[in-house]
């Protein structure tokens, strides 16, 4: 079998045992993804499998589109909820129109540092193994572009909102970004990616169907 899985990923699997499930299945090494989603983020994973690997490098280029939810009032060290909660404050009146207007201040191009829980690399290692031995990095800085930022709910201090992005824009980061310009700590509570590229949510299967 040659061609493209596309994958609702679940929450509680990395894409790397994504997969690992896909190459047991389908009895082939030679199976790749465009794009690691996190552990308890879900959504379109693209797979590509023996041929169709070689494709993954001009894929990973592509755009993406999330539904994420930002909860205000309480920040931690991976910018999500699985992290050790470094910061609390209370929330006060925030207004729909400050939100949106916070959310538009970041349409464009703009710098991005990633957050130190990540996969990049400096110097040969990755940035989260530094994070763990508590060891000092510099984490530069990166280029990314918001296409498109909608906000779809404000209530109970949690803003949902729809983002159309560069790639290597960290979502975890951007939440982050959010609650400071509104003066108060924030992480990412859920993540959804429901578009990558021309690819969309409603194209994936499930690993329940993948099994059948």
């Amino acid at each position: 079998m040659d061609g493209i899985l596309l994958i609702n990923k679940p929450a509680g699997y990395t894409s790397h045992d994504i997969v690992g499930i896909v190459r047991k299945k389908l009895h082939t090494k030679k199976v790749g993804h465009c794009g690691t989603l996190d552990p308890d983020a879900t959504g379109v994973l693209v797979v590509c499998v023996n041929k169709a690997t070689k494709a993954i490098q001009f894929l990973m280029s592509d755009t993406k589109v999330y539904r994420a939810t930002l909860s205000l009032g309480k920040s931690t060290d991976t910018y999500d909820a699985s992290g050790k909660i470094l910061e609390e404050k209370e929330v006060g009146q925030i207004s729909k129109a400050q939100v949106i207007d916070v959310l538009n201040s970041f349409l464009g191009k703009s710098k991005q540092k990633p957050p130190i829980y990540s996969a990049i690399k400096v110097n040969g290692k990755k940035l989260y193994e530094y994070a763990r031995n508590g060891e000092e990095v510099e984490i530069k800085e990166r280029d990314i572009e918001i296409m498109m930022i909608e906000l779809i709910d404000f209530s109970n201090n949690e803003i949902v909102f729809d983002v159309k992005c560069s790639k290597g824009t960290y979502i975890r980061s951007l939440c982050v970004d959010i609650a400071k310009k509104l003066g108060y700590p924030g992480h990412m509570s859920h993540l959804e990616r429901r578009q990558a590229g021309r690819f969309l949510i409603t194209d994936c299967i499930t690993l329940e169907q993948l099994e059948k």
